[in-house]
């Protein structure tokens, strides 16, 4: 792309040049080398007007003065072409006050002059149609300049766009699928606990779905890990289950081994956004006490507190392990935060685990 722009740009340079010359009307003018040299120093900068625009708009604009003055009665004035090429660079890649500031100062020094020089009028024809070509040409370049705006834009909402599926589908993997996959192992588990005294082959089944059941987990948190990124914005929740499954969730646990005691105060509805993040809140928190504590008794309280509503979930248990934040944890603070919310967890300082989470629902409604 930059091999043709580079093309282009010399094949410009080089028309301008040879309009300029051809124009002119007298033969000495074409045989004289200063007009030459003068007509090449306006057209040669706008080879390297897209990596230097204002040097090239400089010199062009001292050639081009410099061949008029040079050849002065002789035509040629298609040598202005070259400065306002440059112009319209400047105009495409700065800023609309700074162009339209070296605008003006360079048309008014063109018109200058030209008033000086062919002592001409300051509102005659000429100067009229400078100016006018000037404003074209900034017009032309702020024109370009944002349409690359808005295409650069567009891109970035569809990037956004494309990292907001991805963290969707990365927390719908391991909340949905990894839940209950823990949960089959969960239960392999306990069935090779309560069964010990079952012939080989079935302990045998038993261990090959605790295994499997692992693998697969294992295989969701790398997958996991591909689809989030730790240097990505936020993305916004899209509502699926809410609290109005939670009975459900709870008796899915308690036949899992855990002891849960659950406490809602003040129960009343709930935006959509926040009812799947408070049910996602407390299926992970009980999917890490029963993977990391056991079979332990559990507390669950969902009360409102104002414009808010708090969750808490903390277990009994040995101390926590101290380790780097696990992916479920991080869509728990993904979520809560794209609210508006907070959430903090950690060990209990006797033992166990404890996630408080505060969810605005005013806002999020």
């Amino acid at each position: 792309m930059r091999h043709w722009q580079r093309m282009a740009d010399l094949g410009t340079a080089v028309a301008v040049l040879v309009a300029a010359l051809l124009t002119t009307s007298t033969a000495h003018h074409l045989r004289d080398p200063v007009a030459a040299g003068l007509a090449a120093l306006a057209c040669a900068p706008l080879v390297v007007r897209r990596r230097r625009p204002y040097p090239a708009l400089l010199v062009s604009t001292v050639g081009a003065e410099g061949y008029l003055a040079w050849v002065h009665g002789g035509g040629g004035t298609l040598i202005l072409a070259a400065p306002l090429i440059a112009l319209y660079t400047v105009a495409e890649t700065g800023t609309r006050r700074r162009s339209l500031v070296i605008a003006a100062a360079v048309v008014l020094l063109i018109g200058v002059f030209h008033t000086a020089v062919k002592s001409g009028r300051w509102l005659g024809a000429e100067n009229l149609a400078l100016a006018a070509l000037g404003g074209l040409a900034v017009a032309a370049g702020e024109a370009s300049r944002n349409r690359r705006a808005y295409e650069a834009e567009a891109l970035l909402r569809a990037q956004e766009r494309v990292t907001a599926e991805r963290l969707r589908i990365a927390r719908d993997l391991h909340d949905s699928v990894g839940h209950h996959l823990a949960l089959i192992n969960v239960q392999a588990g306990v069935a090779a606990h309560v069964l010990p005294n079952e012939p080989t082959p079935q302990r045998e089944t038993l261990d090959q779905i605790r295994q499997s059941a692992r693998s697969a987990l294992d295989e969701l948190r790398d997958a996991v890990g591909l689809l989030r990124r730790p240097d990505e914005p936020l993305a916004p929740v899209e509502p699926t289950v809410g609290l109005a499954g939670l009975d459900d969730l709870l008796a899915t646990f308690e036949r899992a081994g855990l002891r849960i005691s659950c406490r809602r105060e003040q129960d009343r509805p709930l935006p959509p956004a926040v009812d799947v993040v408070a049910y996602r809140v407390v299926q992970e928190s009980l999917t890490n006490a029963r993977k990391h504590a056991g079979q332990v008794e559990v507390r669950v309280v969902l009360r409102f507190r104002g414009p808010a509503l708090s969750i808490v979930v903390e277990n009994d248990g040995p101390p926590a392990p101290v380790g780097p934040e696990s992916h479920g944890l991080t869509g728990m603070r993904e979520r809560v935060t794209a609210l508006g919310g907070s959430l903090t967890a950690g060990p209990r300082p006797l033992g166990g685990f404890r996630v408080s989470c505060r969810l605005p629902t005013e806002a999020a409604a």
